[in-house]
């Protein structure tokens, strides 16, 4: 009993020092992974592809939206701009994000959705393709995938987001409605009260949940799932606080009356949308490091793919002597016969398979040969 305490005592002590170690590997890992740069690509191809995305998502969620009551769609605008707004500064919200919300929802029409899906491929997965070869970079496996399949790959993960968004962003939004219309009246005002409470970590925990799975699918060598959800954590908690640094960074300038004029809000977006970037590395960076100091177990598919090799080696190497045996076959010179001399042996050949070959008579002797 004494025994275990101890050990137990000796883990609690030491985990300040091991937290303290992995902080300052994870820092090291980030700069040493040129941080700022990889932050500042993903945050320009982010901010490039902003208009078109919301055109093809939005335009699509406006489709889908009808599918759930008339209201939807004000109701889902309604919760993206709030939600923004806890996130960006008010001029962000009010001068790029509401507006543009505003006009794609009130009009979901299909030209708006296939031309902006179209325009938005291309700079929506060069954002994706960033973050991708930042967390593959992080864990060593920027060099397992092909460029062209690395491309493709974006394209799809891309695809397959907004899909997951389109389906997501109705359900959000209404969820707490459709479950007050499931309980009872008297539990309304408590079930209200509760939702208010629990509706943002609810969301939280789902962009939590979408930030693990960019962790899992950006590996050529995946990870399990638990492995992953510790950078995720990191990340959803370096960009909470810098976006409220920078929040209050932003507050501070206007109230001291210097400003950047009309570029402000701009700016105010493009360093927001570095300071994702940034949190998404800084996550990759933190899962690099616990995977290096206690590696995980491979997963079942990554057994299976080194079980298969190591018969495919197996195989290639029993087969190395045949191989090489039939190479020198292939390789090596061939003797050609004379036409009369290969004519008397296939004659000899001939006789002695039927039993009665003939004695070829000796060739005189030239004379002076002796």
């Amino acid at each position: 009993m004494s025994r275990s305490a101890s050990s137990l005592g000796a883990r609690a002590a030491a985990m300040p020092r091991i937290a303290g170690d992995v902080a300052w590997q994870t820092i090291t890992r980030s700069w040493n992974d040129s941080i700022f740069a990889l932050a500042a690509t993903a945050a320009f191809w982010q901010v490039l592809s902003l208009p078109p995305l919301l055109l093809g998502l939005l335009g699509a969620v406006a489709y889908v939206a009808d599918w759930f009551g008339p209201d939807t769609v004000n109701i889902i605008e309604s919760r993206i701009v709030s939600f923004s707004g806890d996130i960006f500064t008010d001029s962000v919200v009010d001068q790029i994000i509401a507006p543009t919300i505003s006009d794609v929802l009130q009009q979901g029409r299909l030209d708006l959705v296939s031309v902006g899906f179209l325009l938005s491929l291309w700079a929506g997965s060069s954002a994706v393709a960033s973050f991708v070869d930042a967390i593959a970079r992080a864990h060593g496996q920027n060099e397992h995938r092909h460029p062209v399949w690395h491309r493709i790959f974006a394209v799809l993960l891309y695809v397959g987001f907004l899909v997951l968004a389109v389906i997501t962003l109705p359900l959000v939004a209404l969820g707490p409605a459709l479950l007050l219309e499931l309980i009872p009246e008297s539990w309304g005002a408590a079930f209200e009260e509760l939702v208010a409470t629990l509706y943002y970590p609810a969301v939280g925990i789902l962009l939590i949940i979408g930030l693990t799975l960019l962790y899992k699918v950006a590996l050529p060598k995946r990870l399990p799932w638990h492995r992953l959800l510790g950078g995720a954590i990191v990340a959803g908690a370096v960009f909470y606080a810098a976006s409220a640094g920078l929040r209050f960074y932003l507050s501070g300038i206007a109230r001291t009356g210097y400003t950047y004029g009309a570029l402000a809000t701009p700016i105010a977006f493009l360093l927001f949308a570095f300071f994702l970037g940034f949190a998404i590395v800084v996550g990759a960076e933190f899962n690099a490091v616990v995977q290096e100091r206690w590696p995980a177990r491979a997963t079942r598919i990554e057994q299976m793919r080194t079980w298969l090799a190591e018969q495919a080696q197996q195989a290639s190497d029993e087969a190395a002597p045949v191989t090489a045996r039939l190479h020198r076959l292939a390789s090596g010179s061939v003797r050609v016969m004379p036409a009369a001399r290969a004519r008397g042996e296939s004659k000899r050949g001939r006789h002695e398979a039927s039993g009665d070959a003939e004695e070829i008579p000796p060739q005189p002797t030239p004379p002076g040969t002796g």
